[in-house]
């Protein structure tokens, strides 16, 4: 892991004493004087790994006290996070996974949403993001893991799910 300039322990310190570890521009943007100033402080912190962006807006801050800059995340929080805990719900085998109804840990998360499917990888996970229409995303509970919510398709939905795959 590279070193880090004043500006960037300053602002890395910030984040970190307000447990703020996802964050967005308007966080930090009291630290630089105009936008370029700061969109390019987030590239290198980018390229030295102490953040990973997570859409547009949202960034991720590996902690100081990450082992050799390697972190990981709960996968389900970090989709609450790139969704701001709005229309999306996590379904196939992660959902029953998560409902006890399957033993073995799913290999990657399915994830319905408005957005276009996609194949992303977070933290050495891979997330399949899967469209829907607004008015088909329900059918899901709002659950907590670390004190953090996020949206999981309901038991009931989930076996049904599960008994068509036999």
């Amino acid at each position: 892991m590279v070193g880090l300039s004043g500006k960037e322990l300053e602002v890395i310190s910030f984040l970190e004493l307000n447990e703020k570890f996802f964050f967005s521009r308007r966080d930090i943007k009291r630290f630089f004087g105009n936008y370029n100033e700061l969109t390019v402080f987030l590239f290198k912190l980018k390229k030295k790994g102490r953040i990973v962006k997570l859409n547009r807006s949202k960034f991720y801050l590996v902690p100081v006290k990450a082992f050799k800059g390697h972190w990981s995340e709960h996968p389900f929080i970090v989709i609450d996070e790139i969704f701001d805990g709005k229309n999306y719900f996590i379904g196939g085998f992660s959902a029953a996974y998560y409902w006890k109804l399957i033993d073995q840990i799913p290999a990657k998360t399915e994830v319905y949403c408005m957005r276009s499917p996609a194949v992303k990888e977070f933290f050495h996970h891979k997330v399949v993001f899967k469209r829907l229409r607004k008015h088909r995303i329900t059918g899901f509970e709002r659950k907590e893991i670390k004190s953090h919510g996020f949206n999981v398709l309901v038991k009931e939905k989930v076996k049904e799910w599960l008994d068509s795959k036999k």
